[in-house]
């Protein structure tokens, strides 16, 4: 389920069970609410509760570090002083917004304030190449001459990008199109370009993502999720009570993945205590 992104210091309403009939007549009532006003609504809504459950559901942002780590809701920080963003409007141009949610002008805490600002960015099946789906649904692309526009609804050449790490800058990124040319600022950070022929300080991004599509914070969160076993949950599953240094090696088993066979050890270990 796709859900609604939130940013930074939206409020998050108090859920609440509907159980009455002046409930439903409330419910009723809001139908007279602009559309406008509800769209704007659903974008700063609670995440569901069954996905607040969710180990894996983070919504904070951090910065990607590799091309791998490159999925899902992002936003393009360009390299100007103030960090600046790229983004779309509804009729695909592109530009160039200031960046608000920043803490004292350091990109690395940079966070997206306005959707026109979030890009989706997915690898494209078969390939090394990346694309980019601006809040529209529509698809960044870079024409023969290096103009940039978020118009297209399939993905050509025009659309696939390649991403790579910055060797002497950790953490920052090149987007390349496949006609070997870069994606740079230009003009005093007032445009993108897809021209630039090399690399340079000008061409160097920085990407900051959702925490829960980023493959290690998530993988370790699952890791943790799989800690949390009570040691009643433990001692049902051995049938007897277990010692301490019992409950830390079941549970060192779960994260390692040989749960069950420790289990079993347990188990054959009780009948030959019991026999003795």
């Amino acid at each position: 389920m796709v859900k609604p992104l939130s940013f930074k210091g939206d409020k998050k309403p108090k859920k609440r069970k509907r159980t009455t009939a002046a409930d439903h007549d409330n419910d009723n009532n809001d139908d007279d609410t602009p559309s406008s006003s509800r769209q704007l609504k659903s974008t700063k809504t609670a995440q569901p509760e069954e996905d607040a459950e969710n180990p894996t559901d983070d919504d904070s942002w951090v910065t990607a570090e590799a091309p791998t780590d490159l999925s899902g809701p992002i936003l393009l920080v360009l390299p100007t002083d103030p960090p600046t963003s790229l983004a779309c409007d509804a009729n695909g141009k592109v530009f160039t917004l200031p960046i608000e949610n920043i803490i004292d002008g350091n990109p690395v805490t940079a966070e997206p304030h306005d959707v026109r600002q979030v890009w989706v960015v997915n690898r494209i099946s078969g390939t090394e190449h990346f694309r980019f789906k601006g809040h529209h649904g529509k698809f960044l692309r870079c024409d023969k001459i290096g103009l940039l526009s978020a118009t297209s609804d399939a993905i050509s050449p025009l659309e696939s990008f390649l991403v790579f790490s910055t060797a002497d800058t950790p953490g920052t990124f090149q987007i390349q199109t496949l006609r070997d040319t870069f994606l740079q600022v230009k003009n005093n950070g007032k445009e993108v370009r897809g021209d630039a022929e090399g690399t340079s300080f000008d061409t160097t991004w920085r990407v900051r993502m959702q925490a829960r599509f980023k493959p290690r914070l998530r993988a370790s969160k699952e890791e943790k999720a799989r800690e949390k076993i009570g040691r009643k949950e433990l001692e049902e599953a051995a049938g007897r009570r277990l010692e301490e240094d019992e409950v830390k090696r079941l549970r060192k088993a779960r994260r390692e993945g040989d749960y069950h066979e420790v289990l079993l050890d347990l188990k054959v270990k009780s009948k030959h205590d019991k026999y003795s």
